[in-house]
């Protein structure tokens, strides 16, 4: 995997064999990102990355200048290897050993953008149930957004919150928003 853009843009991070991941693909994440580029001043932001797995969208906005991420994994291999990168790269990334409902059940911080990455064979109502948490529970500040990566075979279309979908190969980014306009 490599960083798109910002401070240590073209550099690539292998992370370990032995992680439990599927890293969101070179394409995908650019095209995310020039998404997220025409919305918002990424030095200005609060971040969230669930799955975070191998950090990779929390370095890439890390690299762009965001300065208020948190990244939530409940694998100790994936949280050492981000604080290890994170560290070296020199960015500021909190990381929290834990799984992700739990976190969520209990977590009060808002974020301007939540990004979840959960794993592709979860059920829709695993999928849905993220989403759920997170607008009762009211993580998301005013215009912010969550972003669901999934496979091209789930489709979350029909909650209330969701907003649009972008397809890239077999990956698919689900943005949902508080009052979404469909």
């Amino acid at each position: 995997m490599r960083i798109i853009s910002g401070k240590h843009k073209s550099k690539r991070l292998t992370a370990p064999k032995n992680l439990p991941v599927r890293p969101t693909t070179d394409m995908a994440k650019e095209a995310l990102f020039n998404i997220l580029n025409n919305a918002y001043y990424f030095n200005n932001i609060s971040v969230l990355d669930l799955f975070s797995g191998t950090g990779n969208i929390s370095f890439e906005f890390g690299s762009r200048g965001t300065e208020n991420i948190t990244a939530v994994d409940q694998h100790f291999g994936c949280i050492k290897y981000i604080n290890a990168t994170s560290k070296a790269l020199d960015l500021s990334i909190h990381t929290i050993k834990s799984d992700v409902f739990k976190y969520l059940e209990k977590s009060t911080a808002k974020f301007d953008i939540i990004f979840a990455d959960p794993p592709y064979e979860f059920e829709v109502n695993l999928f849905e149930k993220i989403v759920d948490l997170i607008f009762n529970k009211e993580l998301l500040n005013e215009d912010g957004i969550l972003i669901v990566e999934h496979s091209k075979h789930t489709d979350l279309s029909g909650h209330p919150f969701y907003n649009y979908s972008k397809k890239y190969g077999g990956n698919m980014f689900s943005f949902f928003e508080k009052e979404a306009s469909s």
